[in-house]
């Protein structure tokens, strides 16, 4: 599956040595901590992470949580200083397994005399959403007809309970959506339009035990409610969802006569907490070492799958391939004569396989304000696949492509091409810890090999790792961390694609 030449790694370089001047000139300091990065140390860090004895790493385990002691360990032996919680290296976040409690939980709706009381077990569901302590309630605003991004950011939903009459078969887009989640309503109801034996089944979900992580953040509260158990109180307001539906344009309109009370209870089942590894680097500007370059991985995987003769995932490529690779970027930057002007952050973070849990909570909760990390470098499968080719997603989103170009140009030794993204309808952008700091802003590269048949698999096994090649990609991204932490300016995003990814 080569992309570029079809020639092997070491003759390419052996041919790029032999014609001079297209050798990179790196300064000898930079070279030499470059050269600190190597296949040996490569494939040690991988054969401790993906041994059986971490059992796959799940989220949370007794595995994941003596990876991020190995991790913590190198950085400190590379000289970083501890970026977690009360001066520790690590950063736990809170994980709860909960569920509706439907019976205790109610949607009411009133209009003049009108009065409907839906309860959760019958004709209405939980979506999503921070579960408040208390009920909420309020005026509504209606939104129906052909809802956009630009109609419900400019709608007026703050602090308001929202009803959403979207068509099936012309749904409000995701962007849409999105946005008038971002607008901090106070809560949203979705009116469905099933009967009671099409929407009995949509009830049972709500019910079991779901797993989550606590952000500590207020999320509009949406609930979904079966039309029919509402009709007389929608008519009473002069709401016509059937109209609603079929307008070809937005309509947005205050209901003052009508008033919503969402009262939902939910039941914690089990708490526990994940980690979060996180190591340092100064800058040596005075003034360029408040800004930030995080270099990312996640350090878990999927755990034991039961019924097989080998049953433990050891996720060597997914990815204790990208984990040692932001340990040995730790290593190579903490030597006196490669340290740059701004502050690096070496981050390795838990739940990837979850949902990206560790990452969306540190882009929450991050050791820094998230205003002055000017970059991600996001490290997540690189130790298979092609010898002299590693995908960079995200390159046509800011600068940082044109600067990756450039560094990749200035290093033909290292025998390693990065091109753009091969499979943009599998959407990797959005499926890696990167995608939350490029929601916060942060501009990212997300560097990934594609996978493979041991995807997801205990096959995943440290004998399939080239480590050789990982060794000059991350000697690769040693480069162009050197050049985004030393450049005058912060990287740039394109502005169409700040508008489409960044949430405002």
């Amino acid at each position: 599956m080569r992309t570029t030449s079809v020639l092997p790694a070491s003759l390419i370089s052996l041919l790029l040595f032999a014609a001079g001047p297209l050798v990179s000139q790196a300064p000898k300091p930079l070279s030499a901590a470059a050269e600190t990065i190597t296949e040996l140390d490569v494939i040690r860090h991988i054969k401790v992470i993906a041994d059986d004895s971490m059992l796959g790493r799940d989220t949370p385990s007794r595995g994941l949580d003596l990876t991020a002691q190995y991790v913590a360990g190198q950085f400190a032996a590379s000289g970083l200083k501890p970026g977690g919680e009360g001066g520790t290296w690590f950063q736990r976040y809170p994980i709860t397994r909960r569920h509706i409690d439907t019976g205790a939980s109610s949607l009411t709706l009133r209009s003049g005399k009108a009065n409907a009381r839906v309860s959760l077990a019958v004709a209405a569901r939980y979506v999503q959403g921070t579960v408040p302590g208390e009920p909420a309630g309020g005026e509504v605003l209606l939104l129906g007809g052909a809802v956009t991004a630009d109609v419900a950011t400019a709608a007026g939903a703050a602090g308001r309970v929202v009803l959403l009459v979207s068509d099936p078969e012309r749904p409000a887009s995701e962007q849409a959506i999105r946005a008038l989640y971002l607008a901090k309503p106070k809560a949203i109801i979705l009116l469905a339009d099933a009967d009671s034996a099409a929407y009995t089944p949509r009830l049972v979900s709500q019910r079991r035990d779901r797993t989550v992580i606590d952000l500590g953040l207020e999320r509009p509260l949406i609930v979904e409610v079966r039309e029919g158990a509402v009709a007389r109180v929608l008519t009473a307001a002069g709401v016509h969802p059937a109209a609603l539906r079929a307008d070809p344009k937005p309509v947005v309109r205050s209901l003052p006569g009508l008033k919503a009370t969402l009262d939902v209870k939910e039941v914690v089942s089990s708490r526990q907490a994940a980690p979060n590894t996180v190591g340092i680097l100064e800058g040596s500007d005075p003034t360029l070492k408040h800004q930030y370059v995080v270099f990312s991985a996640h350090m878990d995987h999927i755990g034991i799958t039961p019924g097989q003769p080998d049953s433990i995932n050891n996720g060597a490529d997914d990815d204790a391939s990208g984990t040692t690779g932001v340990m040995e970027l730790a290593k190579a930057f903490g030597r006196p004569d490669a340290r740059p002007k701004r502050s690096l952050i070496f981050l390795t973070v838990s739940g990837e396989e979850k949902g990206l849990w560790g990452s969306r909570y540190f882009s929450e909760h991050p050791s820094v304000p998230i205003s002055s990390i000017v970059a991600d470098i996001n490290i997540d499968m690189i130790g298979r696949n092609w010898p002299d080719t590693i995908v960079a997603i995200g390159k046509e989103h800011s600068d940082l492509g044109a600067t990756l170009n450039r560094v990749n140009r200035e290093h033909p030794e290292l025998g390693m091409t990065a091109i753009d993204d091969r499979w943009p309808e599998e959407r990797f952008y959005f499926r890696s810890d990167h995608y939350n700091f490029a929601r916060k802003g942060v501009p990212i590269l997300f560097f990934f090999n594609g996978v493979h048949p041991d995807y997801h698999r205990p096959s995943d096994s440290p004998d399939k790792i080239n480590p050789e090649k990982e060794a000059r990609i991350v000697r690769l991204l040693f480069y162009l961390g050197e050049e985004i932490a030393n450049a005058p300016e912060r990287p740039k995003w394109r502005p169409e694609s700040y508008k489409e990814i960044v949430e405002q």
